[in-house]
C-alpha cells in the first residue's frame, strides 16, 4: 500500500463521481418537485434496468442472479442474513433454514465473526457440511482494526464456518470517522487482511457500515489514496434511507462508477421500518431489489420469512416510476426524522460501540 505524503482529501478524490448534494429533506410535499422527484425515480429504474445485464437474466430455481460488481461472481438476488440466524431457539431450525435456502436457488450467506458471540458462524458452519458449502457464496465480517485483532478473528471465523477459504471478507461497522485510517495504517487491519487472502483464506475483500455514508465514501477514498480498490460495499438500502442521510443517494453512484458490488441491507431496518406501518415487507423488498443491488441481505429467522423472501425474488419485476414514486411518496413524512432508522441516529445496533474492545 502506498503512504505517501500530501495525497489529497477524500472529498478530493471522489469528487469527480458526486452528483450535486441533495436538498435538506429531499422528499414529495418535503422541498422538492414532483418533477424532480420522478426524474430521480426515472434515474433509479434505469439503474436497475442495467443492472438486469442480459435479455435474459441468469436464474436458479427462480431466484434472479446478479452480477457481484467488479468479482464477476454471479450471487441471488436475496442473501441470508446471519445475525437473525443465530437467534432463532433451535439451532437445527437455523440450519433448516440455511440449507432450504440453498436448495431453493439463494447462494449468498452473510455472517459476522461477532454475531451472538460466534453463534451465528457456529450454526453456518453446521449448516454447511454434507456438500452444502459448494452452493455457497460464504460472506463474513470482522471487526479488527489492528493487525493482530483481525488476523486473530479471521482464523475464528474460518473454525467456526469449518471452511479454509471465506468468498468475501468486510470490515464490520465502519461507522466511525477514525475507522478508515485506523484499518488503513502501518499495523492496521488491512495487512491481515491482504495477508489471508495472498494465503488463500479470503477471495475477496469489502466493508459495511450502518452510520453515516459520509463515512463510506471516507473509506473508500482512504482505499483510493492506498491504491486500493474494494470488492464489495454493504449499507443501509431501503425506503427509509432514500429520504433522509441517504446511502442511495451519496455512496450508490460511486460504487456503481467503481463497480464495486453492492450489498444492500436493512431493507426492513430490522422490522422497524414495518412499525411504521407506510410500507409492507414485500414492497420494502422490492423497493431494495429494484436499486442495482448486487444481493439484497435479509434477515430470516423462520421459515415462513424465508419463503416470504424466496417469494418476493421469484416475483420481482422493475418497478416503474410511479410505483417508486407513490412508495417514496407514502414512506417521506415518516423517513423525514430517522425516527425508523435507528442504526443511524442511535447506538442501539452498534456492536463495537458496547464492545470496543473487538477493535483491538
Amino acid at each position: 500500500m502506498n503512504n505517501k505524503k500530501n495525497q489529497p482529501s477524500h472529498e478530493d478524490v471522489l469528487r469527480p463521481f458526486l452528483a450535486p448534494a441533495p436538498r435538506t429533506n429531499d422528499a414529495v410535499g418535503a422541498g422538492i418537485s414532483r418533477r424532480e422527484f420522478l426524474g430521480f425515480a426515472t434515474a433509479s429504474i434505469l439503474l436497475a434496468h442495467a443492472n438486469q445485464q442480459s435479455p435474459q437474466p441468469e436464474s436458479r430455481n427462480g431466484i434472479p442472479y446478479r452480477t457481484l460488481g467488479r468479482t464477476r461472481e454471479k450471487v441471488s438476488l436475496v442473501g441470508l442474513g446471519g445475525y437473525h440466524l443465530g437467534k432463532q431457539a433451535d439451532p437445527q431450525e437455523s440450519i433448516r433454514i440455511i440449507r432450504t435456502g440453498l436448495d431453493e436457488g439463494v447462494n449468498f450467506l452473510d455472517n459476522c465473526w461477532d454475531y451472538n458471540g460466534g453463534e451465528s458462524e457456529i450454526r453456518m458452519g453446521n449448516a454447511l457440511r454434507d456438500g452444502y458449502r459448494q452452493k455457497a457464496f460464504l460472506m463474513s465480517k470482522i471487526d479488527g482494526r489492528t493487525k493482530a485483532a483481525a488476523a486473530s478473528q479471521i482464523n475464528e471465523s474460518l473454525r467456526r464456518l469449518q471452511t479454509e477459504r471465506i468468498d468475501l471478507l468486510q470490515f464490520h461497522e465502519v461507522i466511525r470517522d477514525t475507522d478508515p485510517d485506523r484499518i488503513f495504517a502501518e499495523g492496521g487491519g488491512m495487512e491481515a487482511v491482504l495477508e489471508a487472502k495472498k494465503a488463500g483464506k479470503v477471495r475477496f475483500i469489502g466493508f459495511t457500515g450502518h452510520k453515516s455514508p459520509d463515512i463510506h465514501l471516507k473509506m473508500l477514498a482512504t482505499a483510493s489514496k492506498h491504491g486500493f480498490t474494494f470488492d464489495a460495499v454493504q449499507m443501509p438500502l431501503n425506503v427509509m434511507d432514500a429520504h433522509f442521510n441517504s446511502f442511495e443517494k451519496k455512496v450508490l453512484p460511486v460504487l456503481l462508477k467503481s463497480d464495486i458490488g453492492v450489498l444492500g441491507m436493512k431493507p426492513m431496518g430490522d422490522h422497524i421500518i414495518l412499525e411504521s406501518k407506510t410500507a409492507t415487507p414485500v414492497e420494502c423488498l422490492y423497493y431494495a431489489m429494484n436499486l442495482p443491488t448486487s444481493v439484497v441481505i435479509t434477515g430470516c429467522d423462520s421459515l415462513p420469512i424465508l419463503q416470504q423472501a424466496l417469494q418476493a425474488a421469484r416475483s420481482f419485476q422493475p418497478m416503474n416510476s410511479s410505483q417508486v414514486a407513490a412508495l417514496l411518496a407514502k414512506t417521506a413524512k415518516a423517513a423525514e426524522a430517522g425516527q425508523f432508522e435507528l442504526y443511524k441516529t442511535s447506538h442501539q445496533f452498534d456492536g463495537t460501540y458496547a464492545n470496543p474492545q473487538w477493535l483491538g
